[in-house]
Parts: C-alpha cells; structure tokens; sequence
C-alpha cells in the first residue's frame, strides 16, 4: 500500500489565478516521468488557493520529488506566482481505496 505523501497549498496572487492554474496542469508530463511518484493530483480549492497532492510508496521517492523538475519549476515562479511561499506537509496515509 502507499504510505507516504504530500500535500501542497498554493495561494495565487491576484490576478495570477490564471497562471497558477496552467503552471500545474502543465506540470502533468513532469509528474507522469516521476518513477517514485504514484499519484499526482494538481487541486483548486477556490479562485486562489490551488494544491497538489501526491503519493509514494517509499521516502526515497518523496524526497526525489521535492527535488525535482515540478519543485525547481514551482520555486522559479513562486514570487511571480504566488501570494508566499507553498506550504508543503509530508503526509502519512492510514488507508486508501484504488
């Protein structure tokens, strides 16, 4: 079973709700080249607050993706993009369906 992952808050600046929400469905190839990474979800909660939540089977591949091309990207337009800077939790699943 997966057992790890992570979940990230975005919240866009104004007017950048638009790129925010391109910048993560463009995110999407980088996710799927990921070995480490089993699920990739890109979330809009409201017009500003945005999210990704991903899975893994391992720390290894969790580590691997904060270090990543979708992390590199991210913290390159951060002060274009975004309001502050993501919160990132490392999440401990207890169960999952799929």
């Amino acid at each position: 079973m997966v057992r790890r992952a992570l979940f990230v808050k975005l919240t866009a600046k104004p007017g950048k709700e638009a790129e925010v929400a391109k910048f993560l469905a463009g995110a999407l190839p980088l996710a799927q080249d990921e070995k480490g990474t089993i699920h990739w979800f890109a979330l809009k909660f409201d017009e500003r607050t945005y999210g990704i939540f991903d899975t893994f089977n391992e720390d290894t591949g969790r580590e691997a993706h904060l270090k990543g091309p979708i992390a590199a990207a991210l913290m390159k337009k951060a002060d274009e993009l975004l309001a502050g800077p993501p919160s990132i939790e490392k999440v401990e699943l207890l169960a999952s369906k799929g």
